[in-house]
């Protein structure tokens, strides 16, 4: 049975999972039909993924939080940057949350245009579609 033999670093670890979250976001959008692209440099324009239904593209952050509460405060880390949507996840909870991205300094994770998700694709799905539904609608 194959082992891995070296250690991760803390910070290495938190990589790790920070990027688990980006391909479980995206093998769910691939299984609900959508076209998943990832940019290969992410650094000037903070998207991680490019979600796509053909006629309309939606650029996405993905974010993992320590925090156990559905109150926090998230920052805006991507004002001046064209996204979409940031995906939240709690790193030590099975749920997120899809927000649209809001232009303020912060945010509470639960506020009213927050869709709350657990973290399972037909949770996730249902979360996202909502969120684009209401997003395209205004």
């Amino acid at each position: 049975m194959p082992k891995r033999s070296i250690g991760l670093s803390e910070a290495n670890a938190r990589l790790h999972k920070n990027h688990s979250f980006e391909l479980l976001v995206a093998t769910w959008l691939m299984q609900a039909g959508w076209q998943v692209f990832t940019p290969l440099l992410d650094a000037a324009h903070a998207v991680d993924l490019i979600a796509s239904d053909g006629p309309n593209s939606y650029r996405l952050q993905i974010k993992s939080i320590e925090s156990q509460d559905d109150h926090h405060q998230v920052q805006n880390a991507w004002k001046g940057k064209h996204i979409d949507f940031v995906i939240y996840f709690a790193q030590r909870s099975n749920w997120g949350y899809v927000c649209p991205a809001f232009t303020s300094n912060q945010k509470r994770l639960d506020d009213s245009g927050h869709n709350r998700f657990d973290q399972n694709a037909k949770s996730f799905l249902a979360a996202f579609h909502t969120c684009e539904k209401a997003k395209s609608a205004s």
